[in-house]
Formats: structure tokens, C-alpha cells, sequence
């Protein structure tokens, strides 16, 4: 299997637990990026190959050693669950080398009618768990998703306890940015959320985020409070996703941490700006009701992106129509 971006990667995290569970007998071997490895830990029969973009795997002759490779593990079948140009060609010579495969369908279509202005055709597409899982079924296995299992909370380490301190309290997660601005719930209502929320010293808020400038806009939002701390920076990767698995509930935007706290069975309350959750990214096992959504009577050309890449004018401000009132609410029923 060959996976990309973050929230690519822990989408397929639920769907490659509930196969393992249900084909205790079958082998699986899972090709990304190093930083991925830590998603697939604990997993049985599943063995992870490090795919090296920089440098034996780099460019066409790379890929042909990639299929060499993983040729010599004694693959029976290769699920592609990407769809790039790079999974596509690895997957053609695994065909011609007379092995079964299977490539997810990512409904382009149906997404280009839920996303255009004109003749939009709003309604709920597949989600990428169910087109994963048909992948497995087209090589011959039906996968079921409806009774996930999911890792215990992980031990936290002394190193994170110290960070955190008290853990008393619930644990509270907000992962506030997200690749694109039009995903991007307003900082200013972000305060407000974070503000009230820390009203309630029962509450311990953890903010995520990597990168200098969003290690910047963290320690602004949560410098004014005792119970918010910024995690960004201060942790390993690996140590993230133990803290992830302990919180009561995360919130996110459309983005990879929506789908790696959910991949961990935490509850996730996810807001929409440009994209919508019908497009089939709402995060694995959440309620659609947990998906706050900017306002279609408002902003009626909504979604008006899969990815929100694509800027619409006039409708910077679509976030804007999403209370904090609303998102406090949610969280305090969640918890």
C-alpha cells in the first residue's frame, strides 16, 4: 500500500486494524514514509516497509527498485490506497508480474458535484473507509467496519506528565490549524473557545501544532490561563500520539489531527469552513453531529472545496457563522 499525507495515512489506520482482526492468517505490508511508523505500532501480522523518496527509492529507477524490493517479501496482492502516479506505477508492475491488485476510487466526480457552484448535488459520498474497504474486497476480502476495536490509552511517560501535570482533570485537545486558511476557525473565536472552556478547572486544554509561527500563535492562546498548555515543540511525535490516546475529546478542523485523534478512538468535534463532511472525510467512528458546519444558508456555494484549496470570493468569513457558544456545547456533551 503505498500513503501520502498525515490524514491519508491514519484514515487507512481503522480499516487495516479491522483486517487483521478478521484475516488473523494473512500477512499485511504497509509502504510509506518512516515518520508514518508510529501510526501502525502494535498492529499484529502487519509489517511496515520504509519507503525512501530521497534516495533509493527517488524518481522512476527508484520505484523499480521499490518493486523489487517489496517483491522479495513474497506479495500475493498489492492494494493501492492512494491513487498517485508513483502507486499507480508500482502497482503496474506488480500486474505484470501476474499478481492481483486493487485501486482506491476516490469518486472525483462525485466530489466535483458536491463542490460546484452551479447544479450542486449535495449529498453524503462514500467515505474513505468504505472506499478503502472495498479495496480489500476486490482482492477478495469483505471487511467489516462496524465494530472497531481500538489500542488502550497509552502510558504516559514521565516527560509528558511533567508537561501536563495534574491528571485529575479531563484532557481536553485543540488542534486549531490546518493546511489551508478556508479550514482555518478564526483565532479570535479560537481564543473565545479556549477562554471559556478555561473557566472550568476541571479542564486541562492542550493545543497541537508544529511549526514556528503556529508554536508562536499557541503560546499567544494560551499564555492568559494556567490549564491551557501548548504542546507544539515540546514532544516527539511518537509521544504526541500516547497524549492524543489519553484525551476525553479533541477538537480539530478538517485536518490530520481530526483523523489521528479518531484513528485513536478518542471523540473528535471537527469545524468545517470550505470543505464539507459529505465529501467523505468526516473522521473514522465520529457522529456527523459532532461536525460543525459553516452556514449554507449564508454561504449557499458551501462546500466549495474537497480539500479547500480553492478560494471563493466573499466567502473568507464562512467559519465566522460557527459559534464558540456552539463548539463550547459540544465539547462539554462530549465529555
Amino acid at each position: 500500500m503505498r500513503l501520502s499525507a498525515m490524514g491519508d495515512v491514519a484514515m487507512t489506520v481503522p480499516v487495516l486494524r479491522a483486517f487483521v482482526k478478521q484475516y488473523p492468517e494473512v500477512k499485511l505490508t504497509v509502504i510509506s514514509r518512516p515518520f508514518f511508523k508510529p501510526f501502525f505500532d502494535g498492529i499484529p501480522n502487519l509489517e511496515f516497509f520504509a519507503f525512501d523518496e530521497k534516495e533509493r527509492h527517488k524518481g522512476f529507477p527508484g520505484l523499480l527498485r521499490l518493486f523489487r524490493d517489496v517483491k522479495k517479501l513474497k506479495i500475493d496482492a498489492f492494494a493501492d490506497l492512494h491513487n498517485v502516479l508513483r502507486s499507480k506505477i508500482v502497482s503496474l508492475l506488480f500486474a505484470l508480474s501476474g499478481k492481483k491488485r486493487a485501486t482506491v476510487d476516490k469518486g472525483r466526480d462525485g466530489k466535483k458535484e458536491l463542490t460546484r457552484a452551479e447544479n450542486k448535488i449535495f449529498k453524503q459520498l462514500p467515505t474513505m473507509f468504505e472506499r478503502h474497504a472495498k479495496v480489500f474486497q476486490e482482492l477478495g476480502f469483505f471487511v467489516d467496519l462496524s465494530n472497531p476495536e481500538f489500542h488502550e490509552k497509552a502510558n504516559l511517560s514521565s516527560e509528558i506528565l511533567e508537561i501536563i501535570g495534574n491528571q485529575n482533570q479531563k484532557l481536553i485537545g485543540i488542534a486549531p490549524f490546518a493546511q489551508y486558511d478556508s479550514k482555518v476557525y478564526p483565532q479570535d473565536l479560537m481564543q473565545e473557545v479556549i477562554a471559556k472552556l478555561a473557566e472550568n478547572k476541571d479542564y486541562k486544554i492542550l493545543l497541537f501544532g508544529g511549526g514556528k509561527k503556529e508554536i508562536e500563535i499557541l503560546d499567544s492562546l494560551s499564555q492568559p490561563f494556567k490549564n491551557v498548555i501548548n504542546i507544539a515543540g515540546k514532544i516527539k511525535f511518537q509521544q504526541e500520539l500516547q497524549l492524543i490516546s489519553n484525551l476525553d475529546v479533541m477538537l480539530s478542523m478538517d485536518s490530520g489531527n481530526a483523523h489521528i485523534a479518531a484513528m485513536l478512538g478518542v471523540k473528535v468535534i471537527t469545524l468545517w469552513g470550505a470543505t464539507h463532511p459529505y465529501a467523505g472525510f468526516l473522521p473514522f467512528n465520529q457522529s456527523l453531529e459532532n461536525a460543525l458546519t459553516s452556514d449554507r444558508n449564508q454561504y449557499p456555494k458551501l462546500p466549495t472545496s474537497v480539500y479547500g484549496n480553492k478560494i471563493v470570493e466573499g466567502y473568507e468569513d464562512a467559519m465566522r457563522s460557527i459559534s464558540p457558544k456552539d463548539i463550547v456545547e459540544k465539547i462539554q456533551l462530549s465529555i
